[in-house]
């Protein structure tokens, strides 16, 4: 009989009972990639689409050309944001098994990819994340109370309750609003990249994905756009290995490396250790410096593991092993951090818990002024009348008669009520 065609299905290495395997993860050894000139060709520089940037060694010592040689203040402060953020992920969590919000994600394990490329950047520089970056918020100083209330829809929310909780957006920090349709910011961050550029400015903008998501179309509208134009911005495809349930081998990752596909579109891709802070900073300022010398785009495959459910409506203990987390070859970034800086004498662990004690006590503190503002429960509610609001820039008659409809109403209801007998009640 002649040979028949077989259809590939990728399949996990690991299933719900069986021992972590990470064995497909090809990782190189610290300091042992080389640092091309930031104008290099893409052709030339293909290889750091398949190494893996690395920085911090076995020891916790910063080795090799990649190292940004930051000051210690500079790194206390890139863990103070990690741990912040990391506190505000897990009150966030169990405030919402209590029922108090209906929704949340977090970004555990992921910490360094938003806050080291926070802080890589400028603050003029445009920021387009998903829904897993909420230590950006923390770099550019978004207060914790705002973050929490728009999670609760209440009368300080951002969003003024028209978005779902964690679609957190800052006007005064450059972070664009996230949604919830998968991969729309990539062509979102290259167009306002491509408009910096005709207007002459010097800011660039980045913005972030999941591998899951560069599946999506979106992903390769931006992607050829970028390419084309030579767009200052930075893609970042955070490669965490889960999209919910499915394993990253679905999206593409199995045959190639997710960063391969920069040199496909002729710009360069880097893949880095997402779990190593000063390797995602290196790389972050590499791919930065080459856009504002207009270099065109990078795409950044940051090889990370997504440590927590995918969300508070998932359950990964379906579809991959119990703790699988504990075992993730690239470690803790929190963690790693904390002991570099104690290998470098400007840490300890006495300070670091004390730091953690502050940083709860905030983030309790936080809690409770944002729950003065409204709750699921009780508290005050949003007007409304906000409905007509942020909507068009010039409303149309219609909408302006409907809305002074509903205010006369609200007014005439209270004013009834306000002049109704009393009830008879049953005692």
């Amino acid at each position: 009989m002649p040979p028949r065609s077989r259809l590939h299905v990728p399949n996990p290495p690991a299933r719900p009972g069986q021992e972590p395997d990470f064995s497909y993860v090809q990782i190189s050894p610290a300091g042992a990639v080389q640092r091309p000139d930031v104008m290099a060709a893409p052709r030339d520089i293909e290889e750091l689409s398949v190494q893996m940037v690395r920085v911090l060694g076995e020891d916790h010592r910063a080795v090799g050309p990649w190292n940004p040689h930051l000051e210690p203040e500079e790194l206390q402060v890139g863990l103070r944001h990690m741990l912040l953020t990391r506190l505000f992920d897990d009150r966030m969590q169990r405030i919402q098994r209590q029922g108090r919000i209906s929704f949340y994600i977090k970004s555990t394990g992921e910490e360094a990819v938003a806050v080291a490329a926070g802080m890589a950047l400028t603050p003029g520089d445009m920021l387009f994340p998903s829904y897993r970056q909420q230590g950006l918020q923390v770099v550019r100083g978004q207060n914790l109370v705002d973050l929490m209330c728009q999670c609760l829809s209440n009368t300080r929310d951002m969003c003024k309750g028209r978005q779902m909780p964690i679609m957190y957006h800052s006007r005064n920090g450059n972070i664009f609003s996230i949604s919830g349709n998968l991969a729309t910011q990539f062509p979102q961050a290259v167009g306002w990249a491509m408009a910096a550029a005709i207007k002459g400015e010097d800011r660039i903008a980045a913005s972030w994905v999941g591998e899951g998501s560069s599946a999506e179309a979106d992903f390769h509208y931006a992607m050829t756009f970028a390419s084309v134009y030579r767009a200052p911005v930075i893609l970042n495809l955070v490669n965490n290995q889960w999209a919910i349930s499915t394993f990253q081998g679905f999206a593409g990752g199995e045959q190639r490396t997710f960063a391969q596909r920069g040199p496909g579109y002729g710009m360069p891709g880097v893949r880095v250790d997402g779990n190593d802070f000063l390797a995602v900073y290196a790389v972050t300022q590499w791919a930065a410096q080459r856009a504002r010398q207009s270099g065109g785009p990078t795409l950044i495959e940051h090889v990370t593991y997504r440590a927590a459910a995918h969300s508070t409506s998932d359950d990964p203990s379906r579809y991959r092993p119990k703790d699988e987390w504990r075992a993730w070859p690239l470690g803790d970034p929190v963690e790693r951090l904390k002991a570099h800086l104690i290998a470098l004498g400007e840490w300890s662990q006495e300070r670091h818990a004390r730091l953690e004690k502050e940083l709860e006590a905030h983030v309790s503190a936080c809690w409770k002024e944002a729950e003065t503002y409204g709750t699921l429960s009780g508290g005050p509610a949003l007007d409304p009348l906000t409905m007509f609001e942020d909507v068009l820039k010039e409303m149309p008659a219609n909408l302006a008669r409907e809305r002074d409809e509903m205010r006369a109403q609200r007014s005439g209801a209270g004013t009834a009520s306000a002049h109704a007998p009393p009830v008879a009640r049953k005692g």
